[in-house]
């Protein structure tokens, strides 16, 4: 059996159309989800894009592995020292390694290792193909890699695993004009009202209400879509349509892909795995266009899975169990026939795909490390958030949300249900303390504060200018002193609301 993964950079599970979505974002997805399974909750254990490629290819936590961040000590594997043999552990325990050993010809087309300079997700492979721009790799750029690559492969004996990036739902949207407008009739997303609109823009973040997008220049001197502000729904809408439109972009050349398949007799004999590295925010918590926090919308991501032999008579059905990213590592290997090395995070699920049983974890924890210093645990209908450093978000140090109720986040719970709060807490500090005893090294996100921050949120000064340039010196004031402490953590300081 032929294994394809799909990887689409910031694709947010609750944006496609078979996770329930208004819009007909991901008709081709869909179609494979019918005939396959997905997975409700699933979750990337470390965002955004660094942390959670290593913890996928790597097979381990965050907090395991120390890679937690885009930058900074942090943003690589640890030297394995002394102990280091002819070939390293790490290689020979790798995801394209474990598929390599159970006799796969393994290959990968994505520009990923060389925008983060993160060539260890690639350790392991026969094959690696950089489809050369960076991240700006749209579909019509990545097909035609693709389209070679199965032109060349299609009649090799044996079995390959091919992982393929797909970029086009990431910021910022430059889907091609001539692609049209798919979303000109539909409205936004209702949860987005003026009053959450209005209050948003009194407060402040990176990539927020007022300034969506800092590091980039207004639509009107170069985007292709989006707007440099949300005012109203008008402007959400704008901007809602710039990602859903770069969802479907992606969509569409998977369906060219899957048309590939089936014109050369590889369809039937080729597993199909449609996933993400993390989510994309469109204003819950007051984040536009980015991947900033470790919530339920960039931790959760989409897993559709078609197997031929093994999810046929289980089409269309929904798992709702808790899993990781680094457990379909495992599952993966699982399936090929490999061995998943003890050193794993990763626990396999492939007795779920083969029995149809609906099993997995209890709960989950993610981690952010790149734009803040920030945990959650999901469990049941929660999501509890400890924010350690805000990444210059206006942000307190707990936040507790009924995610089944709520799933936007627009209402913290942490006041009312103490007793929640505390219940989050113990799984957290247990999990903590559980994988440091397995690393034997110090907390990742505590090193990353310690060495000036979040990559992306070590230096408040442009966020600093940017409060001044739109009347919200109150906050300007604020974080010149406190910088990314989190709002109710400053000793004798009143509340950051004004």
């Amino acid at each position: 059996m032929n294994i394809l993964l799909i990887d689409i950079d910031s694709a947010r599970a609750d944006h496609l159309g078979c996770y329930g979505y208004s819009r007909n974002t991901t008709p081709h997805i869909d179609r494979l989800a019918a005939e396959g399974v997905r997975f409700e909750r699933h979750y990337a254990s470390d965002v955004p894009c660094l942390p959670s490629r290593t913890a996928l290819f790597s097979g381990k936590l965050g907090i395991t592995s120390g890679v937690v961040d885009h930058g900074g000590v942090h943003a690589d594997l640890p030297h394995e020292g002394p102990e280091r043999r002819f070939r390293s552990r790490r290689m020979m325990e790798s995801l394209a390694e474990r598929l390599r050993l159970a006799g796969y010809h393994t290959a990968s087309i994505s520009p990923f290792p060389h925008r983060h300079s993160a060539y260890h997700v690639w350790e392991g492979f026969h094959e690696m193909i950089d489809t050369g721009l960076n991240g700006q790799d749209k579909g019509h750029v990545v097909y035609p890699f693709v389209d070679e690559w199965l032109e060349r492969n299609h009649g090799r004996e044996g079995n390959w695993f091919l992982h393929l990036n797909l970029w086009d739902p990431h910021t910022p949207y430059q889907t091609p004009l001539e692609f049209g407008e798919p979303f000109r009739d539909d409205p936004p997303p209702e949860w987005l009202t003026q009053e959450i609109i209005d209050e948003q823009r009194k407060g402040y973040g990176v990539y927020d209400a007022v300034t969506t997008s800092p590091c980039w220049v207004p639509p009107e001197e170069g985007w292709l879509r989006g707007t440099g502000s949300i005012r109203n729904r008008d402007d959400f809408k704008k901007w809602v349509d710039g990602y859903d439109t770069g969802l479907n972009y992606a969509d569409h050349y998977l369906g060219r892909i899957v048309d590939r398949l089936k014109a050369l007799g590889l369809y039937e004999n080729t597993a199909i795995v449609v996933t993400a590295d993390h989510g994309e925010n469109q204003g819950e918590l007051n984040v536009y266009g980015d991947h900033q926090t470790a919530d339920e919308i960039t931790c959760r991501i989409p897993l559709v899975v078609r197997w031929p032999g093994l999810t046929e008579g289980k089409a269309g059905k929904r798992f709702r169990a808790f899993h990781y990213n680094v457990d379909l590592s495992a599952t993966l290997v699982d399936l090929a026939g490999g061995e998943v090395p003890e050193s794993w995070d990763g626990v396999s699920f492939a007795a779920s795909l083969r029995e149809g049983e609906d099993r997995g974890r209890s709960h989950v924890v993610v981690s952010q490390g790149a734009w803040a210093c920030q945990r959650g645990v999901r469990w049941d209908d929660y999501l509890l958030l400890r924010t350690y450093h805000t990444g210059f978000k206006n942000y307190p140090s707990i936040m507790l949300f009924n995610v089944a109720e709520d799933p936007h986040e627009t209402r913290d719970l942490a006041d009312e249900r103490p007793d929640l709060v505390g219940q989050g807490l113990r799984l957290l500090d247990r999990w903590v303390a559980r994988h440091l005893r397995k690393s034997g090294r110090p907390d990742p996100l505590f090193q990353v504060m310690a060495a000036g921050g979040p990559y992306h949120a070590n230096d408040p000064s442009y966020v600093i200018d940017r409060m001044r340039a739109t009347g919200r010196d109150h906050y300007a004031d604020w974080l010149e002193k406190h910088g990314g402490l989190p709002k109710d953590e400053v000793p004798g300081e009143e509340t950051l609301d004004p």
